[in-house]
């Protein structure tokens, strides 16, 4: 006999529970300038809340570009931030801003598959 809509057990919480959220382009690209050692990101918050994350790109000289501070996209890194993919550091106050470091934050590797009870007690 068939489960009826109301009957059957609803398991689309608990995959997406499982894995973790697919990272869009622009996701990627900004943990993968976080997670760069040489490229210290950080974000900026001012008195009205507006917040600024940026990074120092430095010249390279085979193509002349850089030199400058370069800002991320506030709206992808905010989501990062809130998925607890990327974490602030110790502020550093100034009286017109405050400034955190940030990092990238290291995800548990979730199991392949659950073990059996039988092997789980031995």
């Amino acid at each position: 006999m068939p489960l009826t809509a109301a009957a059957r057990p609803q398991t689309a919480d608990l995959r997406g529970a499982r894995r973790p959220d697919r990272l869009g382009a622009a996701e990627a690209e900004i943990l993968r300038i976080v997670t760069d050692a040489r490229t210290p990101v950080f974000v900026t918050v001012r008195p009205d809340g507006r917040r600024r994350y940026s990074y120092w790109r430095p010249l390279d000289s085979a193509t002349g570009r850089g030199g400058c501070y370069v800002a991320l996209p506030t709206a992808a890194c905010d989501a990062l931030h809130a998925a607890g993919r990327t974490a602030l550091g110790e502020p550093l106050a100034d009286p017109n801003r405050i400034i955190h470091r940030v990092s990238a934050t290291r995800t548990p590797a979730a199991p392949l598959r659950a073990l059996p009870e039988r092997a789980r007690a031995a």
